[in-house]
């Protein structure tokens, strides 16, 4: 199933190409937002904050056809209550 990917602020630096737009990725049903994370060539620890169509999800959201995921570094202050991490 395709998937469409757009990384932001300091991930983009991970991804060639990254700033010109989203990256549509083929991954298998039931792929996890976690999952997703593992295959990207970003650390782990600095993809703090997933959006899927807009909401904010977990890493146990699984993904589905034509989903647009957004990933955000920490923000301000790192780690710390109510923060996301895989």
């Amino acid at each position: 199933m395709q998937i469409k990917v757009q990384v932001y602020a300091i991930l983009r630096q991970y991804i060639p190409g990254a700033s010109r737009g989203p990256l549509v990725m083929d991954v298998p049903e039931g792929t996890t937002v976690g999952q997703l994370i593992e295959q990207l060539p970003i650390p782990p620890e600095l993809a703090r904050v997933v959006f899927v169509n807009g909401i904010r999800q977990e890493s146990d959201w699984v993904l589905q056809e034509g989903d647009e995921v957004g990933i955000f570094p920490p923000i301000a202050g790192g780690e710390g209550p109510g923060s996301w991490a895989i």
